[in-house]
């Protein structure tokens, strides 16, 4: 199982524009928000099944104002993947400091059913949550100008939606890291 965060804000990323040969194309954009989605990701992988995909959304929104996921939120995630899968864990996750927190570190100890390795630092090219995230902006989310906030975690949602009924999206990104079930530590 791979994890990861990803942000999207209200500005579209642009996927493909136009214009007449010798005229810059201008992508107009109605206002800059700072308006922002942040979404952890985990890519499940189990010889004989279908690949899944289980994810959560967090708005920013927040009371105490945090625009990111604490390490609250990620073992919240950890604990309803391991009650929808039904089984131990092995979570691959990047050096994010929300993953190294004492408190992140105290509850994975804690618990006899899940097992984290680190990826080496910098290294996105092993990571398929990474393609995922690839496949949601190149996807649905292109060349979108969001009217609302409402509007960005519906596209958003309804994204992880298609990715998530599309076991081959999921396998595909594990393709495109070189890694196969088989070299992925038991």
């Amino acid at each position: 199982m791979f994890e990861d965060e990803a942000g999207f804000t209200m500005t579209p990323p642009t996927a493909r524009t136009w214009s007449r040969r010798g005229h810059t194309p201008v992508i107009t954009v109605r206002g800059r928000s700072r308006r922002r989605l942040s979404i952890a990701a985990l890519a499940c992988y189990k010889a004989g099944e279908r690949s899944r995909l289980i994810y959560r959304p967090r708005p920013d929104t927040r009371r105490d104002g945090r625009k990111s996921f604490a390490w609250t939120d990620y073992r919240d995630l950890l604990q309803a993947a391991h009650q929808q899968l039904g089984g131990p864990l092995v979570v691959v996750w990047d050096n994010l400091n929300t993953h190294l927190t004492s408190g992140m570190r105290a509850f994975i100890a804690e618990q006899d059913w899940l097992t984290v390795f680190q990826l080496p630092a910098y290294a996105p090219d092993l990571n398929p949550v990474e393609g995922i995230w690839s496949a949601l902006r190149g996807g649905r989310l292109a060349n979108t100008a969001f009217t609302d906030p409402a509007h960005l975690i519906r596209t958003v949602r309804r994204g992880l939606r298609e990715i998530q009924y599309r076991s081959d999206i999921i396998d595909g990104c594990l393709t495109g890291t070189r890694l196969r079930p088989a070299t992925i530590p038991p």
